[in-house]
């Protein structure tokens, strides 16, 4: 849910993901989402921030009408009814997402070691080139 791709979770994803989860709250109730774990009083969520939302339902820290609860609630998984089969295929989804990065990074790094490699063949012909010609214009 970080559009933004900036480590946090600002007022518009956080309500994006409220709308996702089926459970839309008003502006007002975001803000006090927010508000109730925001440690470093930034007005959004760091992961641990987020993490904190759960750790707070777990020990029964958070009033059950509260949006807070509401996302616990939400993103809840039973491990007993999911297993650990989905979280299983997820990480290795992960790793071979991040060797297909790798692999692409060599490849790229391989074109340009190329042509780095062409570009010099190039100017030493063009030296040898030049000398010949230094040669034969005398």
């Amino acid at each position: 849910y970080d559009s933004g791709r900036d480590g946090y979770i600002d007022l518009m994803e956080l309500k994006l993901m409220m709308e996702k989860l089926g459970a839309p709250q008003t502006h007002l109730g975001l803000k006090n989402m927010i508000k109730e774990v925001d440690e470093d009083f930034d007005g959004k969520l760091s992961f641990r921030e987020f993490l904190l939302i759960f750790h707070k339902a777990a020990a029964g820290e958070l009033e059950e009408d509260s949006g807070l609860m509401t996302l616990a609630k939400l993103s809840e998984i039973d491990v007993s009814i999911e297993g650990v089969k989905g979280a299983k295929n997820f990480f290795e989804a992960k790793v071979q997402a991040l060797s297909s990065a790798s692999k692409f990074e060599a490849e790229i790094k391989a074109e340009q070691d190329e042509r780095k490699r062409e570009e010099e063949e190039r100017r030493n012909r063009r030296a040898a080139f030049r000398e010949l010609k230094s040669a034969f214009s005398q």
